[in-house]
């Protein structure tokens, strides 16, 4: 019992540096956001009517505010390189908005050059850009050097 709760603190709870376990956190993290993002989608479309590239844009926004919350308070606490929280969410967004425009252009060219429904366009989106988030933001802003 004391050794599956060191093992869950290890894995859930703990700072860590561990890039294997904060892989395995942004996961979850990114899933957290990948339902804000998608849901979003499909409301701001289905439901509200707008265009499924502009709807695209807003809910990916919201996905990134969601995973920013989750990824310092969690995924990297306590492996923050700078104290100026507003430079860090600055440089946050620009990989975010980088994010953006791979989301765009994978579900652009999923959707209106392959003809794949844009849901699934998105799920294609979402496995590359979530890579790129994840390694882009540990390398800039999250793994301190000793």
């Amino acid at each position: 019992m004391r050794r599956s709760r060191k093992l869950i603190n290890r894995l859930f709870v703990d700072p860590t540096n561990n890039i294997f376990i904060q892989l395995l956190r942004y996961g979850f993290v990114g899933g957290v956001a990948f339902l804000a993002d998608y849901g979003a989608l499909y409301l701001l479309t289905d439901a509200i009517g707008l265009h499924h590239l502009l709807s695209a844009a807003i809910a990916f926004i919201i996905g990134l505010t969601v995973n920013y919350l989750l990824s310092v308070s969690w995924v990297f606490r306590g492996n923050r390189k700078s104290n100026n929280a507003l430079k860090e969410f600055i440089v946050f967004a620009i990989i975010g908005v980088i994010g953006l425009g791979l989301n765009e252009l994978i579900i652009w060219a999923g959707t209106d050059l392959i003809g794949l429904h844009y849901m699934l366009s998105k799920l294609i989106s979402t496995a590359i850009v979530f890579f790129w988030n994840f390694f882009a933001r540990r390398m800039t802003l999250f793994t301190k050097t000793n």
